[in-house]
């Protein structure tokens, strides 16, 4: 099976309006993501987590080096992106929202019904985004992204702005859509927790240009458990690394 994503010696950086300074936010990076597995990125803010998952949606081009693998190859691979905020239009009904999704990916716009079954949303079909709860909209991002049956599928951020409660039944839900079909991944989280209970892989990022410090394999089966000691303890190391 074929590598899934990957990014060789890759270099980006930003210069500055104001000062002209220019900042390297990477230099020479490399990062492999196999086929079925999702890698969760952790660091300071300011590290460049966002900008690598831009990269690989293609939402950002690299300035040196080669980026392989969803929106940048050419491979027309679907993607799905799950972003911070829901990024919804509030003009269109829940299940329109999604189907937007579907019709981009030359999908048929009817299985918006089972995305949104599948994330607990049925009922709220024919709503409008503006009634939901913040929970509710995200849990339509989750819908919208998952829908189109993707290869490869980033998350930044994606539970960050929610409650602890409504994030924790969140990465559940993720988790379970995770765990039916085979996929690729990438989370970008400031959630040590989040990190280790839903990847395969925990990388933490520092420093400017940007390297890995620590990776951390996760080789606990799933469903995963919040409360699983060995997850708290692998928790409390990267914890530990962040500091």
């Amino acid at each position: 099976m074929s590598t899934a994503v990957e990014l060789r010696r890759v270099g980006k950086s930003f210069t500055s309006t104001r000062d002209r300074r220019t900042e390297h936010v990477f230099e020479n990076f490399s990062l492999t993501v196999e086929p079925g597995e999702l890698v969760a990125l952790v660091g300071a803010s300011g590290t460049g987590k966002s900008t690598l998952l831009h990269m690989v949606a293609g939402l950002e081009r690299p300035d040196t080096g080669e980026v392989a693998g969803a929106g940048v190859d050419g491979a027309r691979r679907r993607l799905g992106m799950v972003f911070q905020q829901p990024r919804l239009l509030d003009w269109l009904s829940v299940r329109a929202n999604v189907e937007i999704a579907l019709r981009s990916a030359g999908l048929d716009p009817a299985l918006a019904d089972a995305a949104l079954r599948d994330v607990g949303l049925a009922e709220y079909a024919d709503k409008y985004p503006s009634v939901l709860s913040g929970g509710q909209r995200q849990r339509v991002a989750v819908a919208r992204a998952f829908a189109i049956d993707p290869a490869v599928v980033l998350l930044d951020e994606p539970f960050s702005a929610l409650d602890e409660l409504t994030g924790r039944r969140l990465r559940l839900l993720l988790q379970d859509l995770w765990t039916r079909q085979s996929r690729v991944g990438l989370l970008v989280t400031h959630s040590p927790a989040e990190a280790v209970l839903l990847a395969d892989r925990v990388l933490v990022l520092a420093g400017r240009p940007a390297r890995v410090v620590r990776e951390y394999r996760v080789d606990l089966p799933r469903p995963r458990a919040p409360e699983d000691p060995e997850l708290f303890d692998l928790q409390r190391r990267v914890v530990a690394d962040l500091l």
